[in-house]
């Protein structure tokens, strides 16, 4: 919703503005310069861009547009979830291969659906406790090796706002690039005998491409990308908190005390206290 609103926003000042200077929307009504600019950035972003970071950037438009935000119901799944599996770890590592193999298939995993709707979360999860379950390992080298991971993933997931912004910076260019070809046009009308109105009717058009080129970068294209740098930033949090709880469980504290070292790194919008926490594990056990 608050996307929208915010395409509400530019779209009726800018316009809005336009209209009310007395500006008519078929002079800037120029499809052949929006195909010449938005087909330059297309192509730029597959010529520019490996297959991975192309799909990984359709998934996160498709996660602004669906607007899925994390909540404090997604974080409650998570803490328990990880404290579940602590506890089941304390029972012997070997306890959590029927789990950490499959889980998707383990009736544990089942109890948290919203964390087996984020795979990379999943996936990040399973592969550090089927390490700790390899055998033993002290907290200073486990982090070492989640802070490494972390990096990576990081590196991967903001790789896409990053290419977009690009583009976004690209598209003025694009824009003179399609105005130099209309005025090209213009010109060349000149050895025809058009007349001066002709002329710069075909002017007037050719620079409505620099206008969209500007609206884009600035009104559409920047704005994305800065949400979808968020995006990670957010998801990454949830991987940072993992990190935690598995270096404070390792390093030989509780796994209370773990959880809570985790849940220090939730997003302070949708962050539990210590309480709740301890009312969500209480009712978890008594259940």
């Amino acid at each position: 919703m608050q996307q929208i609103f915010g395409v509400f926003i530019v779209l009726a000042c800018v316009f809005g503005g336009f209209v009310f200077m007395g500006g008519s929307f078929h002079v800037i009504w120029q499809p052949v310069e929006i195909i010449i600019i938005v087909g330059a950035a297309l192509g730029a972003i597959v010529l520019g861009n490996p297959k991975h970071v192309l799909v990984e950037m359709m998934t996160q438009l498709r996660k602004i547009i669906t607007h899925r935000k994390r909540d404090s119901e997604f974080q409650r799944q998570l803490l328990l979830l990880m404290y579940e599996l602590l506890q089941t770890a304390s029972r012997g590592l070997k306890a959590l291969d029927e789990h950490v193999e499959a889980p998707r298939d383990s009736a544990l995993f089942r109890r948290y659906p919203l964390v087996l709707q984020h795979p990379k979360l999943l996936a990040f999860i399973v592969d550090n406790f089927r390490l700790m379950a390899m055998g033993k390992i002290s907290a200073h080298e486990l982090e070492g090796v989640l802070e490494q991971e972390l990096e990576a993933i990081h590196e991967q997931l903001v790789q896409p706002s990053k290419s977009l912004h690009k583009i976004a910076e690209a598209m003025p260019g694009f824009g003179i690039l399609a105005a130099v070809l209309g005025i090209v046009m213009a010109m060349n009308t000149v050895s025809s005998g058009a007349s001066a109105a002709e002329i710069s009717e075909r002017v007037a058009a050719a620079m409505v491409g620099t206008f969209i080129g500007i609206f884009f970068c600035y009104g559409v294209l920047d704005p994305i990308s800065n949400v979808m740098k968020q995006l990670v930033n957010t998801e990454l949090s949830d991987f940072e908190c993992v990190k935690v709880v598995l270096v404070t469980h390792v390093s030989g504290k509780p796994a209370l005390l773990a959880i809570d070292a985790g849940r220090r790194l939730v997003q302070l919008n949708i962050k539990p206290s210590f309480a709740q926490l301890e009312t969500w594990i209480n009712t978890l056990e008594a259940a």
